[in-house]
């Protein structure tokens, strides 16, 4: 039994909707799978909008945008329902969650405050919608299915906005829920992204909480295979808008996928991996377009890495634009302790992620991202040190579970980019990363080098290939 998660690209529209339920019921042939939904495409960045259109008393747009989201999945209706007298009460079911959207929209204007717990009850209705028109469509087409309110299965903690799930209440309700409903035969269609706590109150899981979802049910209910259905042909060997030449990744660790993941891949969110990893569940990336294609498999079975000739120095190369260096230079640092507990707890204070990290005996340059970062933090930063910041710079990291073990990878990296200048360097501490900081005008030619560097030679055969439908 396999848990199948679809993105919002794989359920945007009723063409992509309609892609997605055959090849849920092509894996029927497999067992019955468990199917989890990301709202619509755009549809949870509207929502956001229209929330934040009410908190400041702005009801005219809110509802304006409520009335888009209607439009939305009523046209979905039209398009995937062919029984006429089904549509009304579909419809009206749409209708039920606008009209409750609308209230809350109202009920934030009259307060005039928006808070992280009405926020995410706006945002949980972009999957309660696209759940809804996906399970009645799939059971007009003749299909034993069953639409189930995920926040019934997923408690979590009242950390609104990033609310993680309370695993054994959770790992409970999914084996009188869910599991019973797999048994006979039922598939069964849930949202991903949100939850409730235990007094029901709806939360969210944060930004990637969709995949988080899949990856806690595959675990909770030992599966087999745990697929993130996506637009592209699994994890690629870089950004194909930065190298037109780049490939799709046939096989990767649970640790690569990971490291890529947190170093600004846009596939896998970092929390994906570790119910995975747990449970050793192989995970799979595919493309909801060209399902035949081979994706990228996620593991660490030795058995499959030996078998789909795991090797090669480098897996990916991963790039993070929008950053800011940071540059600490104190004398306080030489020969003394206690120095690096006060600027991180600075960062930590002003609520802002370290990206990359390189120091010496006097001086830290870290990168942050350039949006978080806050005259307030400087000035604290300025108390412990003379501080110099480079705005527009992006950070590209090569990553691959071999380069703890070959040598001469980074005199290959740093020759291969000697006409780039290169702001900062850093060595991750798992060792199967090696970055560095360049201006974001020189990128594309410092990750078209790379590319060339790393994937054009014979190492690379038999682990990467051409996206479906490139020739």
């Amino acid at each position: 039994m396999a848990v199948m998660k679809f993105g919002g690209t794989s359920v945007g529209n009723a063409r992509a909707m309609q892609q997605a339920i055959d090849l849920v019921v092509r894996e029927q042939q497999n067992g019955t799978p468990l199917v989890v939904l990301s709202a619509c495409s755009g549809i949870t960045n509207k929502l956001v909008r229209l929330a934040d259109a009410a908190g400041c008393s702005d009801i005219d747009e809110a509802l304006l945008l409520a009335g888009e989201v209607r439009d939305h999945h009523v046209s979905l209706i039209e398009e995937l329902i062919t029984d006429q007298a089904a549509k009304p009460q579909l419809a009206a079911k749409v209708d039920g969650y606008v009209s409750k959207l609308e209230m809350l929209a109202r009920g934030v204007d009259i307060v005039g405050e928006l808070t992280e717990r009405s926020k995410d009850m706006f945002c949980s209705f972009g999957e309660l919608l696209s759940t809804t028109v996906f399970s009645a469509a799939l059971i007009e087409q003749g299909h034993q299915a069953e639409w189930v309110d995920v926040r019934r299965v997923m408690i979590t903690d009242d950390n609104f906005g990033a609310a993680r799930p309370i695993t054994p209440v959770c790992e409970a309700n999914t084996a009188a829920i869910i599991r019973p409903l797999l048994e006979s035969g039922t598939i069964v269609v849930t949202q991903g992204y949100i939850g409730a706590t235990e007094s029901g109150r709806t939360t969210t899981l944060g930004r990637g909480g969709s995949d988080l979802t899949a990856a806690l049910f595959g675990a909770w209910l030992g599966s087999n295979a745990i697929q993130i259905w996506t637009d592209v042909d699994g994890v690629m060997t870089c950004d194909p808008r930065l190298v037109p030449e780049a490939r799709s990744i046939r096989i990767m660790t649970f640790s690569e996928a990971a490291e890529l993941a947190y170093l600004g891949a846009k596939v896998l969110h970092p929390d994906t991996i570790a119910p995975a990893v747990e449970k050793n569940i192989p995970v799979w990336v595919l493309n909801t377009w060209h399902p035949d294609a081979k994706g990228t498999l996620i593991t660490d079975d030795p058995e499959r890495l030996v078998g789909m000739s795991y090797g090669g120095l480098v897996k990916s190369i991963a790039v993070k634009k929008g950053q800011c260096i940071i540059n600490i230079r104190s004398n306080r640092m030489l020969g003394r302790y206690g120095f690096m507990t006060e600027l991180f707890g600075a960062f930590s204070r002003h609520g802002v992620s370290i990206e990359m990290i390189s120091s010496s005996e006097v001086s830290v340059s870290v990168t942050v991202d350039d949006k978080s970062f806050s005259e307030e933090l400087l000035q604290e930063l300025k108390a412990l040190g003379q501080v110099d910041i480079e705005h527009a710079v992006a950070t590209v990291s090569v990553v691959g579970d071999n380069l703890r073990m070959s040598k001469g990878v980074a005199g290959r990296i740093f020759s291969s980019l000697r006409n780039v200048n290169l702001r900062m360097i850093s060595q991750g501490s798992s060792e199967i990363n090696v970055g560095f900081v360049v201006q974001e005008q020189d990128v594309n030619d410092a990750v078209n080098t790379l590319h060339h560097e790393f994937f054009s030679g014979e190492e690379t055969a038999g682990i990467f290939e051409k996206p479906a439908g490139i020739p």
